[in-house]
């Protein structure tokens, strides 16, 4: 039971994040990416928001390396809404960096290099790569937008973008351990398949330090991150099927409880589902809370 709280109150968490919020696994894979070599993680300056609900969703990492502003993102099911929410967090970030300066004046204020990447490992099919484009959801056509943001997305499963993983260890094994994990839990249960994944990899030389050092709070996050997947495919499915929202609400809500979510923590899924305001979403949650 102790394990399961701890993962609920840093939900937040995933393995991914786990593994490259450490500045030495995030500079490797920066590197991979764009066929750089810098050789110094203290070169990188984290500047993710940590405190970003009031944008109802939190980036996974982000942070400054030679004049670009990157922003990584873990998903584990498609997004086509990434631009947009890129674009909100973009300009949140961007207002920190220039709090100190003046943007009224008739200098030019430089800013660093915005960078949009996801990282991809659901279980639905997606290329190796593909781009997704804000004005893809304009709701009129332009040949040429005023404004535009893209997102490089790269599916990171298994099997996928070789050359990438071949430039980068970390992310290689980090794939081969939920492969493990998705593998063993169609035929057991899923404490049953983290476990062996985790013992598994870490005899093979997998992940093994971090895997070994951080064991306990893996297998609770990963087990956490398997069950939330599962049950937001159902949720999905449900709204493909019937298309009714307060429905669709009224499972979310459920399946949260369900995963031991806090009121707190349910208000945000609601809001980021369906991009509503926090007073709306608190007052769905608070409606049917008590009756679940």
């Amino acid at each position: 039971m102790a394990e399961k709280l701890h993962v609920v109150r840093n939900q937040k968490d995933t393995v991914f994040r786990m593994l490259f919020r450490e500045k030495k696994e995030l500079l490797e894979l920066y590197n991979a990416l764009n066929d750089s070599a810098y050789n110094s993680p203290e070169d990188l300056t984290i500047c993710t928001l940590e405190n970003a609900i009031y944008m109802n969703f939190k980036n996974d990492i982000s942070f400054l390396l030679d004049s670009e502003m990157n922003l990584y993102e873990h998903q584990g099911s498609y997004n086509p809404n990434m631009p947009l929410r890129d674009l909100v967090y973009i300009a949140k970030q961007l207002e920190k960096y220039t709090r100190d300066e003046t943007i009224y004046s008739s200098t030019l204020v430089k800013i660093p290099v915005p960078r949009f990447v996801v990282f991809y490992n659901g279980t639905d099919g997606q290329p190796e790569r593909q781009i997704l484009r804000l004005s893809d959801a304009f709701e009129k056509e332009t040949a040429e937008p005023e404004l535009e943001l893209k997102v490089l997305m790269l599916n990171i499963n298994f099997g996928h973008n070789k050359e990438l993983m071949d430039k980068c260890r970390t992310l290689r094994e980090y794939s081969q351990y939920v492969d493990r994990v998705r593998k063993y839990a169609k035929r057991m249960r899923i404490e049953e398949a983290v476990e062996r994944a985790v013992t598994e990899c870490t005899r093979e030389g997998i992940l093994a330090d971090f895997l070994s050092s951080q064991r306990a709070e893996v297998i609770a996050v990963s087990i956490f991150e398997y069950n939330e997947e599962k049950e937001m495919r159902k949720i999905r499915a449900s709204e493909y099927k019937n298309g009714k929202v307060d429905g669709i609400e009224e499972g979310i809500i459920e399946t949260c409880k369900d995963l031991g979510l806090s009121f707190e923590q349910t208000v945000e899924k609601l809001k980021l589902r369906f991009n509503i305001s926090e007073q709306e979403a608190r007052e769905k949650v608070r409606r049917l809370w008590d009756s679940k």
